[in-house]
C-alpha cells in the first residue's frame, strides 16, 4: 500500500518591520503578499488635517493577508465606461487607512529594484483595492512592488487655515520614508526606489519630486499622464476652501472641519463643481474636472527647471487621446460643435483664437470632438507633461525620456481610443483582467496583443532597475519620444507646433 505524503500548505512570510512583524501570503505563482501594513498614524478627528505622524508600534504579529480600509471618497462613475477596476469599489471605512501594500519575489535577498505607485482619481478616489493595481506581475519579474494609500478629497488637499497644504502629498512622502526604512525587510534595494504614478498621482509624483524633503528618498520617477502646471495657487484653492465652508455653514479653518465626520466631508466634496477658479493671472489647469489639486507657490515643472528633481531619472508621458474619456463616455463627443472647440480653449489658454487655430493646422481632417478633445488633452496633461520633461531635461547629467502610448481601444465602438487611463493594464501587465473586457470595459471586445502588455511592462521594469527605457534621451533640442503602439517608434519632438503654442 502507497502512502502519499500530505500536501504541505505553503509557509506564510512573516518580516519584522519597524513598527512590528507582519505576516502575508504567499500566493499560488511564489510570489508574496503583504496587505493593509500602516506607514503612518490613523488620521482621525483633528489628525486628518495634520502632517502624517509615524504609527504606534504593535506587539506581536499583524495580519497583512487582507485588504484593509481607504481614504473616505464617493463612488466615481464615468459616463457609459466601466471605471470600477480603476476607481475600485468606493470607500472601504477603517481610519488606519495610511498604509501600503508590498507585493515581492519570495525568494529575496534585500537587492531587488523597488517600484512605488501612487494610483490616481481626481485627487478624490481610487485606492490600493483597486483591480488595475495589482502588482503580481511586477513581483513575479523580480522587482518589489509598493502601492500606497493617501489623504484625499477636503482631507488630503483642500487648502485650510492652521493646516500644512497638500496633506495628501506629505502621505506619499511618509510611505516613501517607510520604504526607505523597511523595504531591506521585503527583499528591496532602499537605494534603488522608483517613485511612479498615473492622473492625480502622477501629479504628486511631479510635485515630490519638487519637494526638498524627499530628497535621496528615491531615484526615479515615472510620470504617466500628470501635469507639471497642475498645481493651484493660493487664490484659487481659497476660493474652494470658502465654497466647501459655504457648503458646510463653519468657519474656512481647520480647527471648524476637524469636527465633522469623514461622511460630512466626503459629501461636501461632490458638491464642489462649477467653481470658477480663474484669476487675473491663472486659469483653472484642471479646467472644471476637480477641484482638488496640489496647492503651490511654484509650479513643479517651474521648481524643477530651478534644479529641484535634477539628481533624479525620470521617465514621462502622455497617452495620445487623452480627453475622449472625458467626451465620449459620457456622449458629448459626437455631439461637439465648433462653439465647443471655442469655449475648450477659452478655459484653457489666455489666446484661445490662436490656440484653435494651430490645432486645426496640426489636424486638418478633424471634426470637432476630435479637435475639443486634442485641446483638452493638452490642456490636462500633454502641455504640462511637456513643460516638466524640458524643465528636467535642461540640467546636465540627469536623464530624461520621454513617450506617447497610442495604442487605441476598440471600446465604445472603438471610439475611446488612446484615452486618458489605458496604459496602465499594460504597466501592470494585466490586459487579461475580465473586467477590462467588452464593449463597455476599458480595453473594449477582444484581446489586445499580449506582447505589447510584456513589452510595456519590461520597459517600466529596466528603466527602474537601469534608469534606460532602452530608446534615446530626451533633450530640449531633439525631444526624443517613444511612440508606443503595435510597432514602436521613435519621433523627434511629436508635438512641436501644439508645444510652442502652449509655452
Amino acid at each position: 500500500m502507497s502512502h502519499h505524503p500530505a500536501p504541505v500548505a505553503p509557509v506564510a512570510p512573516v518580516v519584522t518591520t519597524a513598527q512590528g512583524a507582519v505576516r502575508g501570503l504567499r500566493q499560488d505563482d511564489g510570489t508574496a503578499a503583504f496587505r493593509n501594513i500602516p506607514y503612518a498614524a490613523p488620521p482621525a478627528g483633528a489628525g486628518r488635517f495634520a502632517p502624517p505622524r509615524p504609527h504606534e508600534p504593535w506587539d506581536g504579529v499583524r495580519d497583512a493577508t487582507v485588504p484593509g480600509p481607504n481614504a473616505p471618497q464617493s463612488e466615481r462613475r464615468l459616463g457609459s465606461i466601466d471605471m470600477a477596476p480603476y476607481f475600485g469599489t468606493g470607500w472601504s471605512r477603517g481610519e488606519d487607512h495610511l498604509t501600503v501594500d508590498v507585493l515581492t519575489p519570495a525568494v529575496a535577498d534585500g537587492a531587488l529594484p523597488v517600484m512605488v505607485f501612487v494610483h490616481g482619481g481626481g485627487f478624490v478616489a481610487g485606492s490600493t483595492r483597486s483591480a488595475m493595481y495589482d502588482g503580481s506581475a511586477f513581483a513575479r519579474d523580480g522587482v518589489v512592488l509598493v502601492t500606497l494609500n493617501y489623504r484625499l478629497g477636503i482631507a488630503g488637499f483642500l487648502d485650510l487655515p492652521g493646516a500644512p497644504a497638500n496633506r495628501g502629498l506629505l502621505d506619499v512622502v511618509a510611505a516613501l520614508r517607510w520604504v526607505r526604512e523597511n523595504i531591506t525587510a521585503f527583499g528591496g534595494d532602499p537605494d534603488n526606489v522608483t517613485l511612479f504614478g498615473q492622473s492625480a498621482g502622477a501629479t504628486i509624483v511631479g510635485g515630490v519630486l519638487a519637494t526638498k524633503e524627499a530628497t535621496g528618498l528615491f531615484r526615479r520617477a515615472i510620470v504617466q499622464s500628470g501635469c507639471g502646471l497642475g498645481a493651484f495657487t493660493r487664490e484659487q484653492a481659497a476660493r474652494v476652501t470658502a465654497a466647501a465652508a459655504a457648503v458646510l455653514g463653519i468657519e474656512p479653518h481647520a480647527d471648524a472641519f476637524a469636527h465633522l465626520s469623514d461622511e460630512r466631508l466626503v459629501e461636501a466634496a461632490t458638491k464642489l463643481t462649477g467653481i470658477d477658479l480663474r484669476t487675473a493671472t491663472h486659469f483653472d489647469p484642471l479646467i472644471g474636472l476637480s477641484p482638488f489639486s496640489l496647492v503651490l507657490d511654484t509650479q513643479p515643472a517651474a521648481a524643477v527647471a530651478t534644479g529641484l528633481g535634477s539628481g533624479i531619472d525620470l521617465l514621462i508621458g502622455t497617452n495620445s487621446e487623452e480627453g475622449l474619456l472625458y467626451l465620449v463616455p459620457v456622449g458629448t463627443y459626437a455631439s461637439s460643435t465648433a462653439e465647443d472647440v471655442d469655449d475648450t480653449a477659452a478655459v484653457s489658454h489666455p489666446d484661445p483664437a490662436r490656440l484653435v487655430a494651430t490645432y486645426r493646422t496640426t489636424r486638418p481632417a478633424a471634426s470637432s470632438g476630435e479637435l475639443r478633445s486634442a485641446i483638452m488633452g493638452d490642456a490636462l496633461f500633454g502641455a504640462g507633461s511637456r513643460a516638466l520633461a524640458d524643465a528636467h531635461a535642461a540640467h546636465p547629467g540627469t536623464a530624461t525620456y520621454a513617450y506617447e502610448f497610442a495604442w487605441r481601444s476598440p471600446a465604445l465602438d472603438g471610439a475611446l481610443g488612446a484615452t486618458h487611463t489605458v496604459e496602465l493594464p499594460f504597466v501592470f501587465a494585466l490586459t487579461h483582467l475580465p473586467q477590462l473586457h467588452g464593449p463597455t470595459a476599458l480595453l473594449g471586445p477582444g484581446r489586445p496583443p499580449a506582447d505589447l502588455a510584456a513589452r510595456v511592462h519590461e520597459t517600466w521594469i529596466r528603466f527602474a532597475a537601469t534608469g534606460d527605457p532602452g530608446w534615446d534621451p530626451y533633450d530640449t533640442e531633439r525631444r526624443a519620444t517613444m511612440r508606443i503602439d503595435t510597432e514602436w517608434t521613435q519621433v523627434d519632438d511629436p508635438h512641436g507646433t501644439e508645444r510652442q503654442a502652449w509655452s
